[in-house]
């Protein structure tokens, strides 16, 4: 089970839609107490490949996410993204790039930018697909 805080869900949105029509992306890091994951932050990147249908998250801004996420005594949980115009599930470059299966990838559809849906997601060594249990409160 995956929790996290209705401020970083609605902070993980809000960059989302500035972000429009390109995806959005980012890392999450919290603690972990045995299948218990807790986001405790959000972090917010840049998608250097500028486009709607794909995402590479600015490495100088991952070196600095993951130094605060040391100085912070946070661990990686994952990373998010957007889906502007898909459902929120995995596609196939999504999968294809899905290198770590301990850590969780959570995708955003704005398909409805009314009800916008964030999903978790386990991807393992073989790329399968399972949803991770997300609590937002």
């Amino acid at each position: 089970m995956l929790t996290m805080k209705k401020a970083d869900y609605e902070k993980i949105l809000a960059h989302a839609k500035e972000n429009l029509p390109e995806e959005a992306c980012g890392l999450i890091a919290g603690t972990k107490d045995g299948d218990k994951k807790i986001i405790e932050k959000v972090y917010l990147l840049e998608n250097m490949d500028h486009t709607n249908e794909h995402f590479s998250m600015n490495p100088k801004e991952q070196l600095a996410a993951v130094k605060d996420m040391r100085a912070n005594h946070l661990v990686p949980l994952g990373n998010w993204h957007s889906h502007p115009e898909s459902p929120s599930r995995p596609s196939e470059e999504d999968k294809r790039l899905a290198y770590d299966p301990t850590v969780n990838y959570l995708i955003l559809s704005l398909m409805d930018m009314d009800q916008p849906v964030l999903k978790a997601f386990d991807i393992d060594k073989e790329k399968n697909v399972t949803i991770e249990e997300l609590v937002i409160q």
